[in-house]
Protein backbone atom coordinates (compact mmCIF):
# COMPACT_ATOMS: atom_id res chain seq x y z
CA UNK A 1 0.00 0.00 0.00
CA UNK A 2 2.72 2.64 0.80
CA UNK A 3 5.57 3.20 -1.57
CA UNK A 4 9.30 3.18 -1.27
CA UNK A 5 10.01 6.51 0.61
CA UNK A 6 14.28 6.09 -0.49
CA UNK A 7 12.70 5.92 -4.31
CA UNK A 8 11.51 9.52 -5.38
CA UNK A 9 9.66 7.75 -8.16
CA UNK A 10 7.72 5.52 -5.92
CA UNK A 11 6.55 8.21 -3.22
CA UNK A 12 6.73 11.38 -5.24
CA UNK A 13 3.61 9.97 -7.17
CA UNK A 14 2.03 8.45 -3.60
CA UNK A 15 2.72 11.97 -2.11
CA UNK A 16 0.88 14.21 -4.98
CA UNK A 17 -1.88 11.59 -5.00
CA UNK A 18 -2.13 11.73 -1.74
CA UNK A 19 -2.39 15.58 -1.56
CA UNK A 20 -4.72 15.54 -4.05
CA UNK A 21 -6.98 13.65 -2.37
CA UNK A 22 -6.85 15.33 0.40
CA UNK A 23 -7.82 18.41 -1.33
CA UNK A 24 -10.20 16.88 -2.74
CA UNK A 25 -11.59 15.86 0.64
CA UNK A 26 -11.53 19.08 2.14
CA UNK A 27 -13.10 20.82 -0.85
CA UNK A 28 -15.93 18.62 -0.50
CA UNK A 29 -17.09 19.36 3.31
CA UNK A 30 -16.14 22.54 2.81
CA UNK A 31 -17.68 23.94 -0.55
CA UNK A 32 -20.40 21.34 0.19
CA UNK A 33 -21.89 22.98 3.14
CA UNK A 34 -22.25 25.81 0.78
CA UNK A 35 -23.56 24.84 -1.92
CA UNK A 36 -25.50 22.68 0.07
CA UNK A 37 -27.28 26.34 1.66
CA UNK A 38 -27.80 27.65 -1.94
CA UNK A 39 -30.19 24.32 -2.99
CA UNK A 40 -31.73 25.09 0.55
CA UNK A 41 -31.99 29.04 -0.30
CA UNK A 42 -36.17 28.53 -2.22
CA UNK A 43 -37.51 26.94 1.45
CA UNK A 44 -35.81 30.47 3.38
CA UNK A 45 -37.79 33.72 3.62
CA UNK A 46 -36.39 36.78 2.78
CA UNK A 47 -34.76 37.76 6.16
CA UNK A 48 -33.74 34.11 6.64
CA UNK A 49 -32.03 33.81 2.95
CA UNK A 50 -29.61 37.16 4.17
CA UNK A 51 -28.34 35.54 7.92
CA UNK A 52 -28.11 32.21 5.43
CA UNK A 53 -25.33 34.32 3.10
CA UNK A 54 -24.36 35.69 5.94
CA UNK A 55 -23.16 31.90 7.23
CA UNK A 56 -20.81 31.67 4.08
CA UNK A 57 -19.91 34.96 2.94
CA UNK A 58 -16.02 35.30 4.76
CA UNK A 59 -15.97 31.60 3.50
CA UNK A 60 -16.96 30.24 0.09
CA UNK A 61 -14.33 31.74 -1.96
CA UNK A 62 -11.65 30.34 0.33
CA UNK A 63 -13.70 26.96 0.06
CA UNK A 64 -13.44 26.43 -3.69
CA UNK A 65 -9.48 27.12 -3.25
CA UNK A 66 -9.14 23.83 -2.45
CA UNK A 67 -10.97 22.58 -6.13
CA UNK A 68 -8.57 24.68 -7.76
CA UNK A 69 -5.82 22.90 -5.75
CA UNK A 70 -7.12 19.55 -6.50
CA UNK A 71 -7.45 20.07 -10.55
CA UNK A 72 -4.20 22.12 -10.50
CA UNK A 73 -2.29 19.31 -8.55
CA UNK A 74 -3.73 17.07 -11.47
CA UNK A 75 -2.93 18.89 -14.80
CA UNK A 76 0.83 19.20 -13.19
CA UNK A 77 1.62 15.71 -11.37
CA UNK A 78 -0.52 13.55 -13.41
CA UNK A 79 -0.86 15.16 -17.08
CA UNK A 80 -2.22 11.87 -18.92
CA UNK A 81 -4.84 10.95 -16.16
CA UNK A 82 -5.93 14.82 -16.22
CA UNK A 83 -6.34 14.49 -20.04
CA UNK A 84 -8.11 11.40 -19.79
CA UNK A 85 -10.65 12.15 -17.29
CA UNK A 86 -11.25 16.11 -18.24
CA UNK A 87 -11.89 14.71 -21.82
CA UNK A 88 -14.51 11.94 -20.23
CA UNK A 89 -16.12 14.34 -17.93
CA UNK A 90 -16.07 17.17 -20.40
CA UNK A 91 -20.04 18.15 -20.36
CA UNK A 92 -20.30 17.69 -16.60
CA UNK A 93 -17.01 19.50 -16.05
CA UNK A 94 -19.06 22.83 -17.87
CA UNK A 95 -21.71 22.33 -16.38
CA UNK A 96 -20.15 22.79 -13.09
CA UNK A 97 -18.30 25.95 -13.96
CA UNK A 98 -21.25 27.54 -15.58
CA UNK A 99 -23.18 26.84 -12.05
CA UNK A 100 -19.85 28.19 -10.60
CA UNK A 101 -19.93 31.24 -12.15
CA UNK A 102 -23.70 31.61 -11.60
CA UNK A 103 -23.63 31.22 -8.14
CA UNK A 104 -20.27 33.53 -7.52
CA UNK A 105 -21.54 36.41 -9.70
CA UNK A 106 -25.60 36.18 -7.98
CA UNK A 107 -23.63 36.23 -4.59
CA UNK A 108 -22.55 39.34 -4.75
CA UNK A 109 -25.43 40.74 -6.77
CA UNK A 110 -27.95 40.01 -4.85
CA UNK A 111 -26.70 42.15 -1.98
CA UNK A 112 -25.98 45.13 -4.25
CA UNK A 113 -29.10 45.01 -6.72
CA UNK A 114 -32.09 46.98 -6.32
CA UNK A 115 -34.87 45.05 -4.28
CA UNK A 116 -37.08 44.32 -7.23
CA UNK A 117 -34.20 42.48 -8.81
CA UNK A 118 -32.89 40.78 -5.89
CA UNK A 119 -35.64 37.30 -6.47
CA UNK A 120 -33.61 36.90 -9.93
CA UNK A 121 -30.41 36.76 -7.95
CA UNK A 122 -31.74 34.75 -5.34
CA UNK A 123 -33.07 32.26 -8.16
CA UNK A 124 -29.76 32.32 -9.83
CA UNK A 125 -27.81 31.34 -7.05
CA UNK A 126 -30.10 28.24 -6.28
CA UNK A 127 -29.65 27.17 -9.61
CA UNK A 128 -26.01 27.68 -9.91
CA UNK A 129 -25.55 25.72 -6.81
CA UNK A 130 -27.98 22.88 -7.59
CA UNK A 131 -25.90 22.69 -10.85
CA UNK A 132 -22.72 22.59 -9.34
CA UNK A 133 -23.73 19.46 -7.14
CA UNK A 134 -25.57 17.45 -9.80
CA UNK A 135 -22.80 17.63 -12.18
CA UNK A 136 -19.96 16.92 -9.82
CA UNK A 137 -21.74 13.68 -8.39
CA UNK A 138 -22.42 12.57 -11.90
CA UNK A 139 -18.59 12.72 -12.41
CA UNK A 140 -18.55 10.93 -9.28
CA UNK A 141 -20.58 8.56 -10.71
CA UNK A 142 -18.79 7.95 -14.07
CA UNK A 143 -15.70 7.94 -12.26
CA UNK A 144 -16.33 5.21 -10.26
CA UNK A 145 -17.84 3.25 -13.00
CA UNK A 146 -14.44 3.80 -14.61
CA UNK A 147 -15.23 6.72 -17.14
CA UNK A 148 -17.44 4.15 -19.34
CA UNK A 149 -20.11 5.96 -21.63
CA UNK A 150 -22.76 3.70 -21.34
CA UNK A 151 -26.72 3.91 -20.52
CA UNK A 152 -25.95 2.16 -17.37
CA UNK A 153 -23.33 4.25 -15.81
CA UNK A 154 -24.99 7.20 -17.11
CA UNK A 155 -28.27 5.69 -14.67
CA UNK A 156 -25.65 5.21 -11.74
CA UNK A 157 -24.22 8.85 -12.47
CA UNK A 158 -27.84 10.19 -12.63
CA UNK A 159 -28.24 8.50 -9.21
CA UNK A 160 -25.00 9.60 -7.63
CA UNK A 161 -25.78 13.16 -9.16
CA UNK A 162 -29.25 13.15 -6.92
CA UNK A 163 -28.03 11.45 -3.81
CA UNK A 164 -24.70 13.73 -3.58
CA UNK A 165 -27.07 17.14 -4.06
CA UNK A 166 -29.15 16.21 -0.81
CA UNK A 167 -26.41 14.98 0.72
CA UNK A 168 -24.66 18.80 0.06
CA UNK A 169 -28.40 20.20 1.38
CA UNK A 170 -28.17 18.15 4.16
CA UNK A 171 -24.33 19.48 5.32
CA UNK A 172 -25.93 22.74 4.52
CA UNK A 173 -28.39 22.12 6.75
CA UNK A 174 -25.90 21.07 9.58
CA UNK A 175 -24.01 23.86 9.21
CA UNK A 176 -26.75 26.43 9.55
CA UNK A 177 -27.84 24.57 12.59
CA UNK A 178 -24.73 25.61 14.02
CA UNK A 179 -24.63 29.03 12.46
CA UNK A 180 -28.57 30.34 13.57
CA UNK A 181 -30.52 30.63 15.80
CA UNK A 182 -34.10 31.06 16.34
CA UNK A 183 -36.78 30.36 13.77
CA UNK A 184 -33.67 29.51 10.88
CA UNK A 185 -31.98 27.17 13.08
CA UNK A 186 -35.56 25.27 13.67
CA UNK A 187 -35.81 24.93 9.96
CA UNK A 188 -32.71 23.96 9.55
CA UNK A 189 -32.81 21.11 12.10
CA UNK A 190 -36.18 20.08 9.83
CA UNK A 191 -34.29 20.25 6.48
CA UNK A 192 -31.67 17.77 8.48
CA UNK A 193 -34.23 15.24 8.73
CA UNK A 194 -35.78 15.34 5.29
CA UNK A 195 -31.97 15.30 3.29
CA UNK A 196 -30.37 12.90 5.35
CA UNK A 197 -32.04 10.09 3.06
CA UNK A 198 -29.06 11.47 0.53
CA UNK A 199 -26.02 10.14 2.74
CA UNK A 200 -27.87 7.29 2.92
CA UNK A 201 -28.35 6.05 -0.39
CA UNK A 202 -25.52 7.93 -1.94
CA UNK A 203 -23.27 6.12 0.50
CA UNK A 204 -25.01 2.81 0.07
CA UNK A 205 -24.81 3.25 -3.66
CA UNK A 206 -21.48 3.64 -3.81
CA UNK A 207 -20.55 0.87 -1.68
CA UNK A 208 -22.62 -1.53 -3.89
CA UNK A 209 -21.32 -0.42 -6.88
CA UNK A 210 -17.66 -0.14 -6.51
CA UNK A 211 -16.75 -3.47 -5.27
CA UNK A 212 -18.60 -4.57 -8.48
CA UNK A 213 -16.40 -2.55 -10.58
CA UNK A 214 -13.62 -4.85 -10.84
CA UNK A 215 -12.54 -8.57 -9.07
CA UNK A 216 -9.72 -6.55 -7.88
CA UNK A 217 -11.40 -4.14 -5.67
CA UNK A 218 -13.82 -6.88 -5.14
CA UNK A 219 -11.51 -9.04 -3.33
CA UNK A 220 -9.37 -5.75 -2.01
CA UNK A 221 -12.67 -5.56 0.43
CA UNK A 222 -14.03 -9.07 0.98
CA UNK A 223 -11.33 -11.49 1.01
CA UNK A 224 -10.26 -12.87 4.22
CA UNK A 225 -8.71 -11.70 6.41
CA UNK A 226 -9.01 -8.04 4.47
CA UNK A 227 -12.91 -7.71 4.71
CA UNK A 228 -11.79 -8.23 8.87
CA UNK A 229 -9.31 -5.20 8.93
CA UNK A 230 -11.86 -2.83 6.78
CA UNK A 231 -14.79 -3.68 8.85
CA UNK A 232 -14.31 -0.70 10.96
CA UNK A 233 -14.92 1.76 8.03
CA UNK A 234 -18.58 0.30 7.33
CA UNK A 235 -19.30 -0.36 11.08
CA UNK A 236 -18.21 3.09 12.10
CA UNK A 237 -20.25 5.03 9.21
CA UNK A 238 -23.48 2.98 10.08
CA UNK A 239 -22.77 3.85 14.04
CA UNK A 240 -21.77 7.60 12.42
CA UNK A 241 -25.36 7.58 10.91
CA UNK A 242 -27.55 6.03 13.90
CA UNK A 243 -26.13 8.16 15.97
CA UNK A 244 -26.81 11.59 13.66
CA UNK A 245 -30.10 10.88 12.66
CA UNK A 246 -31.11 10.42 16.70
CA UNK A 247 -29.46 13.71 17.43
CA UNK A 248 -31.20 15.43 15.05
CA UNK A 249 -34.29 14.32 16.11
CA UNK A 250 -33.54 15.79 19.91
CA UNK A 251 -32.40 19.14 18.45
CA UNK A 252 -31.82 21.99 19.54
CA UNK A 253 -30.30 21.19 22.68
CA UNK A 254 -31.11 23.24 25.45
CA UNK A 255 -28.90 26.33 25.30
CA UNK A 256 -27.77 26.01 21.94
CA UNK A 257 -25.14 23.44 23.57
CA UNK A 258 -23.09 21.29 21.09
CA UNK A 259 -24.51 22.66 18.14
CA UNK A 260 -21.55 22.25 15.68
CA UNK A 261 -21.87 18.51 16.64
CA UNK A 262 -24.00 17.76 13.38
CA UNK A 263 -21.71 19.20 11.08
CA UNK A 264 -18.73 17.51 12.70
CA UNK A 265 -20.25 14.24 12.57
CA UNK A 266 -21.59 14.47 9.01
CA UNK A 267 -17.54 15.74 8.30
CA UNK A 268 -16.45 12.38 9.33
CA UNK A 269 -18.90 10.32 7.88
CA UNK A 270 -18.49 11.65 4.31
CA UNK A 271 -14.69 11.54 5.27
CA UNK A 272 -15.02 7.40 6.12
CA UNK A 273 -16.56 7.26 2.37
CA UNK A 274 -13.87 9.03 0.93
CA UNK A 275 -10.92 6.81 2.50
CA UNK A 276 -13.00 3.73 1.57
CA UNK A 277 -13.27 5.01 -2.12
CA UNK A 278 -9.51 6.18 -1.95
CA UNK A 279 -8.32 2.37 -0.56
CA UNK A 280 -10.69 1.34 -3.38
CA UNK A 281 -9.12 2.85 -6.49
CA UNK A 282 -5.19 3.11 -5.22
CA UNK A 283 -2.95 2.89 -7.22
CA UNK A 284 -5.01 4.22 -10.08
CA UNK A 285 -6.00 7.53 -10.73
CA UNK A 286 -8.32 6.65 -13.63
CA UNK A 287 -9.95 3.83 -12.58
CA UNK A 288 -8.30 0.03 -13.67
CA UNK A 289 -6.95 2.04 -16.64
CA UNK A 290 -4.23 4.10 -15.82
CA UNK A 291 -2.31 4.02 -12.32
CA UNK A 292 -0.64 7.44 -10.37
CA UNK A 293 2.84 5.63 -10.90
CA UNK A 294 2.51 5.26 -14.97
CA UNK A 295 0.44 8.90 -15.26
CA UNK A 296 2.68 10.58 -13.16
CA UNK A 297 5.17 13.44 -14.69
CA UNK A 298 8.88 13.12 -14.43
CA UNK A 299 10.57 12.85 -10.91
CA UNK A 300 12.49 15.87 -11.28
CA UNK A 301 9.39 17.71 -12.40
CA UNK A 302 7.50 16.90 -9.13
CA UNK A 303 10.43 17.41 -7.20
CA UNK A 304 10.15 20.97 -8.28
CA UNK A 305 6.20 21.31 -7.96
CA UNK A 306 6.25 19.46 -4.35
CA UNK A 307 8.88 21.80 -3.25
CA UNK A 308 6.50 24.75 -4.20
CA UNK A 309 3.60 22.60 -2.57
CA UNK A 310 5.60 22.84 0.83
CA UNK A 311 4.39 26.52 0.88
CA UNK A 312 1.40 26.71 -1.05
CA UNK A 313 -0.68 24.08 0.83
CA UNK A 314 -0.06 25.23 4.25
CA UNK A 315 -0.85 29.06 3.32
CA UNK A 316 -4.25 27.79 2.08
CA UNK A 317 -4.74 25.80 5.31
CA UNK A 318 -3.39 28.28 7.13
CA UNK A 319 -5.84 31.00 5.78
CA UNK A 320 -9.13 28.91 5.98
CA UNK A 321 -8.13 27.89 9.73
CA UNK A 322 -7.61 31.95 10.38
CA UNK A 323 -11.02 32.69 8.27
CA UNK A 324 -13.02 30.16 10.35
CA UNK A 325 -11.59 31.14 13.61
CA UNK A 326 -12.56 35.03 13.32
CA UNK A 327 -15.80 34.40 12.04
CA UNK A 328 -16.57 31.43 14.65
CA UNK A 329 -19.89 32.01 15.97
CA UNK A 330 -23.60 32.84 14.50
CA UNK A 331 -24.01 34.29 11.61
CA UNK A 332 -25.37 38.12 10.96
CA UNK A 333 -26.62 39.49 8.10
CA UNK A 334 -23.95 40.02 5.05
CA UNK A 335 -24.13 43.77 4.44
CA UNK A 336 -21.76 45.64 1.88
CA UNK A 337 -22.83 49.76 3.11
Amino acid sequence: MFPDFANPAEWLPWAFASLMGFSILVYVVLDGFDLGVGILFPLADAAEQDKMIGSIGPFWDANETWLVLAVGLLLVAFPSAHGMILTALYLPVFIMLIGLILRGVAFEFRAKAHAKHKKLWNNLFFIGSTLTALSQGFMLGLYIMGLEQTLATYAFGALTAVALAVGYSFIGATWLIHKSDGALQLKSVQWAKESLWGIIIGIGAVSLATPLVSTRIFDRWLDFPNALYLAPIPILSLVLVVWLWRMIRRMPFEGDARSWLPFAVSTSIFALAYIGLAYSFYPYVVPEQLTIYDAAAAPESLFIIFVGACFVVPTIAGYSVLAYYIFRGKATTLRYD
